[in-house]
């Protein structure tokens, strides 16, 4: 009986080793495609391995302690006046007290080295990536190309990617999990990314931030092609019959699930800026009050279109 319990227990155990180890493939954080994603998932291995050193002995303990402890096992020594042990005493301080001295250079180094400000050093010059997040879909715009994109991001393998993003609706948080380093993008603020995919693929985008009803939809394909295959999609988008002028922005960024990808020949210069600047109205009337001290002029609420904030923002 006892042989049979053991031989439960093992082969319990062994399945479920079996069924973790089967997702590994899925888990796309451990399946990096570019260096950012590289030291993200060492920093990640790193933190479970060290966890694991208090984690594994306490569950070996925990089941070796309770069998050997057992009332039916005589054998066990039997000390009912034992309290103390200098060396368990070390074991439960030191242990801990190392693991947390190497977690904490570990995260000091790697905020520094994984800065998602901080410029990737190639010798190939990067490419200059505005983006704009919308309910509920992703604007691409390429300000060197002079061409945009909609749920559709590409870029050539081996380039370093500068990004800038802001948002045109609630925030929201731009990740491409393989690539690594998730940004948040908020109305009224630009933040900064870097990144770059050393080889060739295509890689899911997405949206990890809640942003209402057709925030399952907000996804996207970061496609990582070669400088050539570059070159001709940029080619291609340059045909297209779309512009990207403030009348077509105005209907872009109505609330929409499901907007097919969508290319523009061109885009009206400075249309970044000024998605940004149109939220900031509020900024500068407080800044104005802390130089002259005195209450702001009410800001006028624009019409509905281009310049104004979305009703369903408003009200919420």
């Amino acid at each position: 009986m006892k042989k049979t319990s053991r031989f439960i227990f093992v082969g319990a155990g062994l399945v479920c080793a079996m069924a973790l180890l089967s997702g590994c493939s899925d888990m796309v954080l451990f399946h990096p495609k570019g260096p950012v994603g590289e030291d993200e998932r060492f920093l990640m291995l790193m933190a479970i391995g060290l966890m694991l050193i208090v984690v594994l002995p306490a569950i070996v303990m925990a089941l070796w302690f309770s069998r050997k402890y057992r009332a039916s096992n005589t054998n066990a020594t039997y000390a009912p006046k034992w309290d103390y042990s200098a060396r368990i005493d070390w074991v439960i301080w030191l242990v801990p007290l190392a693991i947390v001295i190497a977690l904490s250079y570990l995260v000091w180094t790697g905020t520094f080295r994984l800065d998602p400000y901080k410029p990737i050093d190639r010798e190939v010059k990067p490419i200059h990536i505005e983006v704009v997040s919308m309910d509920w879909k992703w604007l691409f715009i390429y300000p060197d190309h002079d061409i945009a994109a909609v749920n559709q991001l590409v870029f050539p393998a081996g380039v370093p990617l500068d990004f800038r993003l802001t948002s045109d609706t609630v925030m929201t948080s731009f990740f491409i999990p393989q690539l690594g380093s998730q940004m948040y993008a908020m109305a009224g603020m630009q933040t900064r990314l870097h990144l770059l995919a050393h080889v060739p693929g295509v890689y899911v985008g997405q949206n990890q931030e809640f942003s209402g009803r057709g925030y399952s939809a907000m996804h996207f394909k970061a496609i990582a092609t070669s400088l050539e295959e570059f070159q001709a999609w940029v080619a291609t988008a340059k045909k297209s019959p779309e512009r990207l002028n403030l009348t077509q922005y105005g209907k872009l960024r109505k609330p929409t699930t499901g907007v097919p990808v969508t290319y523009f020949s061109s885009v009206r210069p400075g249309l970044f800026e000024h998605i940004l600047s149109k939220y900031m109205g509020w900024m500068g009337k407080m800044g104005e009050m802390g130089k002259t001290g005195k209450a702001p002029a009410p800001v006028k609420r624009p019409p509905e279109g281009i310049g104004a904030r979305p009703r369903h923002l408003e009200e919420g």
